[in-house]
């Protein structure tokens, strides 16, 4: 799918702020795979579809976890992390899409996973980095990725646990393991 195809059909299912966004996520994922020798077309894709779902009703985004049966300890998390899995579900679905290292890039782009892929770790860095964003520690993370890759990763990772425990949110199973996968492997370095 071409990259004007598939802004279009995300366009219509996003707000103007979040469209802003989303273009902010592809140029950023295309960079970041050109400069990580991944494959830029699939990074742009998952990119673009990234946030597809996030603006769908959460009873339709809850019936897909059901019905699909996706991991039922979302439905105990915040409804935040629902349009990522649903989305990777509804856009093999509705736009056609059925490259898996794609879905998975869609699926994992908020929770992360122990193990993930270098383009699951771009789209996840590419969403938290885009230059739309302004929240403290985001500048850090850009200035960090631009000298290393995995060293702005980990520290997007280090920084969303922060958030989430000085906030007292709870943090999503796998997004745990994804952060204790990262610290077991630093200590075996």
């Amino acid at each position: 799918m071409k990259r004007e195809q598939a802004l279009a059909i995300v366009k219509e299912h996003l707000t103007e702020h979040r469209y802003v966004h989303t273009i902010g996520v592809m140029e950023t994922a295309v960079k970041l795979a050109e400069k990580n020798g991944v494959n830029p077309e699939k990074a742009e894709l998952a990119a673009i579809f990234h946030d597809y779902a996030k603006f769908r009703p959460k009873e339709e985004m809850k019936k897909i976890i059901v019905e699909q049966k996706m991991d039922p300890a979302l439905l105990e998390f915040h409804s935040e992390l629902w349009h990522a899995p649903v989305g990777a579900y509804l856009v093999e679905k509705e736009a056609g899409i059925h490259d898996q290292e794609v879905l998975q890039a869609i699926k994992y782009h908020t929770s992360g996973k122990p193990g993930m892929s270098m383009l699951e770790k771009i789209i996840y860095l590419a969403d938290y980095i885009e230059p739309n964003r302004a929240f403290p520690g985001v500048q850090e993370v850009r200035e960090l990725t631009k000298v290393d890759f995995h060293q702005g990763f980990i520290k997007s990772v280090e920084n969303t646990m922060n958030f989430l425990i000085q906030n007292n949110r709870p943090v999503f199973p796998l997004t745990f393991q994804m952060y204790n996968s990262i610290v077991m492997k630093m200590e075996d370095e």
